[in-house]
């Protein structure tokens, strides 16, 4: 759910922001053809034909910066989702608990090139689906996350050791230098 709400905002963002970039462009096309059209009027004409050159430039500039902006916030991170949900489609193993795109879960029995066969409720129902109607693999996420959480507490682990020799290193040269003091003291009487 929480991933669902995550989406839901990230596409109002984008409509909001397009909304914002294209009003923007149509007041910056506005003003820059009122004042072609001042300037038209009041220039010769070899002058005219570089200041009409000018607003092409002015005015394709916003559109592509729009394009621009549009690519990197919309499109590439959709293609990115795209390919990883792909990928995850094509390594699904025997075992795993998968959730379709209409809300179906099942424990898949059976992959093929394009279709899966999975299990579903106490009853063992078995149905066909294709691949591309798979939206999550519950089993990758969770052993994503067991590996996450091992590989935070062997880092945890690691740094609790290397804490621990500093601690005894410490140790070890407080009682270095406690033996030496003893050795001078003695040696001074």
């Amino acid at each position: 759910m929480l991933r669902l709400e995550r989406i839901m905002k990230f596409k109002k963002f984008i409509s909001s922001l397009t909304a914002a970039v294209s009003m923007s462009v149509l007041a910056a096309f506005t003003a820059m053809s009122a004042f072609a059209d001042d300037a038209a009027q009041t220039t010769a004409a070899a002058n005219n034909s570089q200041q009409q050159g000018g607003s092409i430039w002015g005015f394709l500039l916003p559109l592509i910066l729009m394009f621009l902006l549009l690519y990197f916030i919309a499109i590439r991170p959709q293609k990115k989702r795209d390919r990883e949900l792909k990928e995850m489609q094509n390594s699904l193993e025997v075992g795993d608990e998968i959730i379709t795109g209409g809300g179906i879960v099942g424990i898949v029995v059976r992959t093929s090139e394009d279709t899966v066969v999975i299990e579903t409720g106490g009853e063992r129902h078995k149905l066909r689906i294709k691949k591309w109607a798979i939206t999550e693999n519950v089993t990758a996420v969770e052993r994503f996350k067991e590996m996450k959480a091992a590989a935070a507490s062997k880092k945890a682990d690691t740094a609790g050791v290397a804490s621990a020799k500093l601690a005894d290193e410490d140790e070890d040269t407080s009682d270095k230098k406690k033996s030496k003091n003893k050795k001078k003291e003695a040696e001074e009487e």
